[in-house]
């Protein structure tokens, strides 16, 4: 995609989605680190029924320690793979209080050591909690990047490197919430938008929905 193109598609998507942020509820940077955990390969709106209650009890790691793995995976239940996150997220309040004063290390090194964190969900904190340009790339971002012409990638690391490298340096602490969030609304994997979509003009998708006059 021409450079010009590219400034005008996330011209587009900030006017469209002015205040872009996360779908996921929380209050600081521990509840950021937990949910993102807990969200992998299920919706934002599975995590943020369980949430509520589970910070509420839990809202420190000490406190999340205390709650037990069956205290931990008896309220996340109801989402993927609760008996697995509940081990890792006990693991990783663990570490955080034994190597890190109880607080959310800020580098991705650091974070992609605790269990359960992976590059996504390190750069998903890293961006929300301490504004570094990351783009984390989920299933939303992949999609789209690829599928307006963005970029043209077959991994979600090739994908956010390559992104990094062309989107414009204003856009870049919004990038990945403008993506995600026009992936789950309007450029959806099965339904897309067309006729509706800000960017129809730059996308250079072959296969979209013809725009009628």
């Amino acid at each position: 995609m021409k450079k010009e193109n590219i400034e005008a598609l996330f011209q587009g998507l900030s006017k469209s989605i002015p205040n872009p942020k996360s779908d996921l509820r929380f209050e600081n940077n521990f509840q950021l680190l937990i949910a993102v955990m807990l969200s992998a390969q299920t919706t934002d709106v599975s995590v943020n029924v369980a949430t509520p209650d589970l910070f509420q009890i839990a809202p420190t790691p000490e406190k999340m320690v205390e709650l037990g793995i069956d205290g931990i995976r008896e309220r996340i239940k109801k989402i993927g793979l609760y008996n697995m996150k509940a081990a890792n997220v006990l693991k990783t309040c663990t570490l955080l209080i034994e190597k890190h004063q109880s607080k959310v290390p800020a580098t991705r090194e650091e974070l992609e050591a605790l269990p359960g964190v992976g590059r996504k969900t390190a750069g998903v904190v890293l961006n929300v909690a301490f504004q570094q340009n990351t783009i984390p790339v989920d299933t939303h971002v992949f999609r789209i990047a690829n599928r307006t012409g963005l970029v043209k990638t077959k991994t979600p690391t090739d994908t956010e490197l390559k992104l990094l490298k062309i989107v414009p340096k204003w856009a870049l602490p919004k990038a990945h919430h403008l993506l995600i969030l026009h992936g789950r609304y309007t450029c959806k994997a099965k339904k897309m938008l067309c006729p509706s979509c800000v960017i129809e003009p730059q996308c250079e998708f072959k296969e979209k929905i013809k725009v009628t006059e």
